[in-house]
């Protein structure tokens, strides 16, 4: 959303997460996906919903004409408007966009959670989408509709939070923030249940390396590393609490002779992460949400942190 400082939470590699060697032991039992698809099903239609609130040809703009006069009121904004295929940023702030202002200031706190199911266009869509889908169907097959459901929704809440909190001239919109908290999520799965897995090493260097490339992505301008940022940090916390496995052993400990039979089901530092992470997210989100309402700016508390979000360079700035 180039023409109003807008900001799309972009996730443009996320989709190679499916092919690192994260799982390595057969579950008992495997789930059926569709809160998943849901998920994508409703991203497509509020798309759809907003393109139809869009209507473009009624409302014609100095950047030139509409994209696809064809679909007429669901056709797109001038490209020199919105390069990635969708509504103004008008229309997106309409639909519920995070902004700062209307979040703290006009008390529409429901805007956290509205803006996680905006996309700025079809190649916002596309590119998220794509990643839920290849990350998002592996998760819930493993860990059930509930638990992944959670991480999702609770990840974009968390990527809203620390967004607002360090955006405040501009719109965002975007399912990163969850996105990235699944990624999250995988991570602290990984090192929580990090003994019952062969290729330890394999699979915690291909993970880290896709969250690194992704995140790298974010200081792109016009891109919301924040809302990644959030969700990731939201995401990995979440893993520990609702990704726990037991430890190897304990599903056949009945068929194992008396010495070898483990007595708990899961190992002291699964128990260690479980709390820590409990605590650090009830913080986290009761500091978050406090800083906010009270209309702090995140930038005054951290003068650096504005670089995890984009770094200037010749080829562009970060002035909006």
């Amino acid at each position: 959303m180039a023409s109003a400082g807008g900001k799309h939470r972009g996730n443009y590699g996320s989709s190679a997460a499916v092919t690192g060697p994260y799982y390595f032991e057969e579950e008992e039992r495997v789930w059926k996906p569709w809160v998943v698809p849901l998920f994508v099903i409703v991203n497509v239609a509020v798309f759809i919903a907003s393109m139809f609130v869009n209507n473009c040809p009624a409302h014609p703009t100095p950047f030139g004409s509409c994209v696809a006069r064809f679909l007429h009121r669901f056709s797109f904004q001038p490209l020199r408007q919105n390069p990635l295929l969708g509504p103004s940023s008008s229309t997106l702030d309409k639909m519920g966009a995070l902004e700062w202002d209307k979040v703290v200031n006009q008390h529409e706190g429901w805007r956290l959670v509205t803006c996680i199911w905006l996309h700025a266009g079809v190649a916002h869509l596309l590119a998220n989408m794509l990643s839920l889908i290849f990350i998002g169907i592996r998760l819930e097959q493993q860990f059930g509709f509930l638990r992944i459901g959670v991480i999702y929704l609770v990840s974009g809440f968390g990527g809203s939070i620390l967004s607002s909190l360090f955006v405040r001239n501009s719109i965002s919109v975007g399912a990163s923030g969850s996105l990235f908290g699944l990624l999250g999520a995988m991570l602290s799965e990984l090192i929580t249940n990090w003994t019952i897995y062969s290729n330890k090493a394999a699979a915690l260097l291909t993970l880290i390396v896709i969250i690194v490339i992704n995140l790298a992505v974010g200081i792109l301008p016009h891109v919301d590393n924040f809302a990644h940022i959030g969700g990731f940090i939201s995401g990995f916390l979440l893993g520990f609490l609702l990704l726990i496995r037991p430890q190897f052993g304990w599903m056949e400990r009945n068929n194992l002779p008396p010495e070898s039979q483990v007595k708990s089901k899961h190992k002291v530092y699964q128990y260690v992460f479980w709390v820590a992470a409990l605590l650090l997210l009830i913080a986290g989100f009761v500091a978050g949400l406090i800083m906010l309402f009270r209309g702090e700016d995140g930038n005054k508390h951290c003068h650096w942190c504005h670089y995890l979000s984009c770094v200037p360079t010749s080829k562009w700035n970060c002035s909006n």
